[in-house]
């Protein structure tokens, strides 16, 4: 199963999550992902000026693995709480403190970040989104399962608390414990903004027990030595936004997939070119013994045909490298992507992009991007180019079992498209605008001058065949908005 989330990320950039569910009962799994993006030719992005590196520049994409899903009670009381593996891992680091057992406490520490960071965003996803008679159980479920899940981490210390840890340890630790309460602290207010705008008259019956439990967890913070937000000094706020990024990257570092990417069928590129070689030089052999035969060694024929032979060879190789080139295009990708993780493969990636024609576009395509009749009447011949992005995602769902004691549903690739290559070529964001006035004669608005680019993302495998359509909403000053059918 595939499914994607595409949103904002920045002014400049499109974030596309595409998600790669792998079936529990199929030992290989395959996926296609492609995107078609509809570029107008106004903006004057081709194959000429736009080339594959200029692309794959602009991409930024990361592979990894998809968080295990827990609900926010089930860290706590569930059989596979990620709290037995948790206890289980400190206490073997303090009867055996070995590299081994050591890569295994941070890593556990770090599974129960990403999984609780999870669970509080579904949770509060949830609440934001429930009916008024349910949010007072949910409300106070909440708060519940939070504070045990807050006490419960902190009465993991006093396990790893002896001489024979390490501080470096102890550190993974803290950090873990600083995580946990910036995360809580974060959702707990966006669940208070997420009611509030829902329903003022419910924020105020719960805004003091979400701050009461808010509360406790700063002034721990605060009596442990770690940052908290209380003023609008920025240095204190820029301080601890670079902590906050640098703690949300060492609570996920362990999802990201090791990945080792080379160009894609390299071995088959290099024998197609040593034909190539071999069929010049056998057109200039043929021409060599040709005229030797006829005119004898040592002559001038011999001599202008020897010459005359050299100069095609190269040619005609050329022409063969080109020809097996494009041949090698529409049955290769670009890259293959090896993903590795615990040295173990779980699977491979391939990407290839290309600049193609309307007529080797699938019908389903042209159908979804829908274009109005002044389009193609203003641009007869050549009205957008089009890019197509392929994906192609193998997992071995056996391989990836065996790499953790928690169950991996498959593995998300976060692809981000930085837009400013398209926004060269555009004209200046607003645009004026007249209309009648009795007294003046005429006032004036300003109009934003928008451009499209429009995304159709087909999404395939053994059982799925699905399309979605979206549209960035673009100006010279970045990305407006994204909308989607």
């Amino acid at each position: 199963m595939i499914d994607e989330q595409v949103k904002l990320h920045d002014r400049f950039s499109a974030e596309i999550k595409v998600s790669f569910g792998a079936r529990k009962k199929l030992k290989l799994n395959d996926f296609a992902f492609n995107i078609w993006l509809f570029v107008p030719n106004s903006l004057d992005i081709n194959r000429f000026n736009y080339s594959k590196k200029d692309f794959y520049r602009d991409l930024r994409s990361n592979i990894r693995l998809i968080t295990p899903v827990y609900l926010l009670r089930n860290i706590v009381w569930a059989e596979n709480s990620p709290f037995i593996y948790l206890e289980k891992a400190f206490r073997k680091i303090t009867s055996q403190p070995t590299r081994t057992n050591s890569e295994e406490y941070e890593y556990q520490i770090k599974m129960f970040l990403s999984i609780l960071k999870s669970s509080l965003r579904d949770e509060v996803n949830h609440m934001k989104s429930a009916k008024a008679d349910d949010l007072n159980y949910l409300v106070s479920n909440y708060i519940k399962n939070v504070k045990s899940i807050f006490e419960k981490y902190r009465d993991l210390y006093p396990i790893i608390n002896v001489p024979n840890i390490e501080p470096g340890l102890i550190d993974f630790y803290r950090y873990g414990e600083e995580f946990m309460c910036n995360v809580i602290e974060k959702y707990s207010f966006l669940l208070m903004r997420g009611i509030k705008g829902a329903d003022k008259e419910l924020f105020e019956n719960y805004k003091a027990a979400i701050l009461s439990m808010v509360n406790e967890i700063i002034e721990f913070k605060k009596s442990r030595g770690y940052q908290v937000v209380e003023s609008e000094q920025k240095n204190i706020s820029s301080d601890f936004v670079h902590r906050l990024g640098l703690l949300k990257k060492y609570a996920e570092s362990h999802l990201y997939l090791n990945v080792k990417k080379r160009r894609d069928g390299v071995l088959t590129e290099q024998f197609l070119y040593s034909i190539a070689a071999g069929i010049s030089m056998i057109f200039a052999t043929i021409i060599a013994f040709s005229v030797q035969k006829q005119f004898g060694s040592f002559t001038m024929p011999l001599f202008v045909a020897l010459v005359v032979s050299y100069m095609l060879k190269d040619r005609i190789k050329e022409l063969a490298r080109y020809y097996f080139a494009h041949k090698m295009s529409s049955k290769y990708f670009d890259h293959k992507i090896a993903m590795n993780i615990n040295d173990t493969d779980i699977g491979w990636a391939k990407e290839s992009m290309d600049f193609i024609q309307d007529s080797k576009i699938p019908k389903e395509i042209i159908k979804l991007r829908n274009r109005s009749a002044i389009i193609d009447a203003t641009y007869k011949t050549d009205s957008e180019k089009i890019i197509l992005y392929r994906m192609h995602m193998h997992i071995d769902r056996e391989k990836l079992n065996s790499t953790s004691p928690y169950f991996f549903s498959g593995v998300n690739s976060i692809i981000r498209l930085n837009t400013s290559h398209f926004l060269r070529n555009m004209d200046n964001p607003e645009f004026t605008l007249y209309f009648p006035d009795d007294q003046a004669g005429y006032q004036t608005i300003k109009g934003k001058k928008l451009y499209y680019l429009n995304l159709i993302i087909q999404k395939q495998n053994e059982t799925q065949n699905e399309f979605r359509h979206y549209r960035l909403v673009l100006n010279r000053d970045g990305i407006e908005r994204i909308e989607s059918d």
